[in-house]
């Protein structure tokens, strides 16, 4: 068979049990769970597997699961990717009234998708007609929330790394996997759509911590050093920075006070502040991080308080591979007028998927069949035959293109594909940000 009766065939599948894929989304979406907690979501999409008789890996990474179509075979390994987290936003009308996680970031959809192309790969028995391999990956931890939870789990010994699926890589998961790919839910985007993104901001995580001396806020003022004075002229040093941030970097530092005191009638001895600093190059994240930890620790020296300044390994830039996203477009423009496939640049948010892009090619496309900005709480699902059902089809049809004529599309993308780091230079680039 040709390519195009492979497409045909798996398309089949998917739509004989479209309502099968949607219904498993859905069910994800009523019970959203926090990174490294995805203990129910994990179960569901190995049920869902298990039930097509795959055979799954669970507990990666603490939840992360994994199965393969053809177990053992030979050739390129193509990763379709979902992730298992829920993000915070309590104001969701589908959050948890205890966690405030909900799935306001579409990760129940793009599980649909991955566990909808897994389906279709496996039930339309096409998988002797490829030369390689397909694993189907659903990585936890991918919001990068919780931060005191997951450093007590660095702690503890129970992970390395922060996010999903740096872990995995440390963990030597994507070892052999040659090719990656995943979908993403797009914003305000209620038909049929895809935006290929090109690239993303990768950041660093910092956390700041001044302290000050108490004394009585009006009866001994002179007598205290003022934590939140530090605060707030370090974050004003912050600010007067953001001329210098070059356009084509695209920096983004955004700040916020997590304590800022304890009683309004004492001087405040222990302030707090979390940032990111985000930029579109690892380059521009080194200066600018750099510029930002001199702009804190002025706003300490400047009233005589203490200044301490953590960093923790963020995610990196996105650098989708642009013959990847060709294929993947061809597939999207096969089923979509031309004016709904379009090239969206860069994303100003960031994503471990970023590291992935770093080490394997990697491309990470927005679909459709939503509404509401992401991470709000008018963020829903409207049509899940865009926003799961089409995406399946699509990531197998780009599957089927690498792997069929004896995978020679995906052995022309490895070749021409160049890393940016090792495995070892990548984890010793995070661990330097463990500061």
């Amino acid at each position: 068979m040709n390519k195009q009766q492979l497409k045909d065939l798996v398309c089949q599948a998917i739509d004989e049990h479209a309502q099968q894929i949607v219904q498993v989304a859905q069910e994800i979406g009523k019970t959203p769970e926090l990174g490294f907690k995805e203990t129910k979501t994990a179960a569901a999409v190995s049920k869902f597997l298990g039930d097509l008789n795959y055979s799954c890996q669970q507990g990666l990474a603490l939840t992360g699961v994994k199965a393969q179509l053809k177990p053992g075979a030979t050739g390129p390994n193509i990763a379709v990717i979902g992730e298992l987290d829920a993000v915070i936003c309590p104001d969701s009308p589908a959050a948890n009234p205890e966690t405030g996680a909900a799935h306001a970031c579409g990760h129940n959809l793009q599980l649909g998708a991955m566990l909808g192309a897994a389906l279709g790969l496996k039930l339309s028995g096409i998988a002797d007609s490829l030369a390689g391999n397909v694993t189907f990956m659903a990585t936890p931890a991918e919001e990068y929330v919780e931060i005191a939870f997951r450093q007590q789990l660095r702690e503890q010994g129970k992970i390395r790394y922060l996010g999903g699926k740096q872990e995995l890589v440390y963990r030597g998961e994507f070892d052999d996997i040659d090719i990656a790919m995943m979908i993403h839910a797009d914003k305000d985007a209620p038909a049929g759509k895809v935006s290929l993104c090109e690239t993303c901001n990768g950041f660093v995580g910092m956390t700041i911590q001044y302290i000050g001396k108490e004394a009585h806020a009006a009866g001994a003022p002179h007598e205290g050093i003022n934590a939140l004075s530090a605060a707030m002229i370090g974050l004003m040093g912050v600010h007067a920075l953001r001329e210098t941030f070059r356009d084509q970097d695209i920096v983004r530092v955004h700040p916020i006070i997590t304590k800022g005191g304890d009683l309004v009638n004492t001087v405040p001895a222990d302030v707090r502040l979390e940032t990111y600093v985000r930029a579109s190059t690892m380059k521009a994240i080194e200066g600018t991080y750099g510029k930002v930890t001199r702009a804190f620790k002025a706003g300490g020296d400047s009233v005589g308080a203490e200044t301490h300044i953590r960093t923790i390994p963020g995610y990196l830039p996105l650098n989708c591979m642009p013959e990847l996203n060709d294929i993947f477009r061809a597939n999207a423009l096969a089923m979509l007028p031309g004016e709904c496939v379009v090239d969206s640049g860069h994303f100003g948010g960031s994503t471990d998927m970023g590291d992935i892009s770093h080490l394997i090619p990697s491309i990470h496309p927005f679909t459709g069949g939503v509404c509401g900005a992401l991470h709000t709480k008018e963020f829903n699902a409207v049509d899940y035959g865009y926003a799961c059902v089409q995406p399946a089809k699509l990531m197998a049809m780009t599957v089927i293109d690498l792997l069929a004529d004896n995978a020679a599309s995906a052995k022309q993308i490895k070749q021409n594909f160049r890393p940016v780091y090792t495995k070892a230079e990548y984890l010793a680039l995070l661990d330097k940000y463990f500061s």
